[in-house]
């Protein structure tokens, strides 16, 4: 089943992996720092994806497969 999902919450989470992957780059102090930034931004992200399922009465474990799939696995344009 397709989700509809929108674009502001596929910008949080994609926002969120954006902060992970800094993660890769840093050493100690700022790595420990950065983890933080990454922490809050994935919180932000699912807090949303739950606020969107409770919404739109969907199951929140399918909402958040679907945007992950979206956002870390995205599809080429169609046409």
């Amino acid at each position: 089943m397709a989700i509809e999902l929108p674009d502001d919450l596929i910008r949080l989470q994609r926002a969120a992996d954006d902060e992970g992957k800094k993660l890769e780059h840093l050493d100690n102090d700022e790595r420990e720092k950065q983890r933080e930034v990454w922490f809050e931004a994935a919180a932000k992200a699912q807090a949303a994806v739950t606020k969107f399922a409770q919404d739109n009465d969907l199951n929140r474990h399918d909402a958040e497969k679907q945007l992950r799939q979206v956002t870390r696995h995205p599809q080429p344009p169609k046409g």
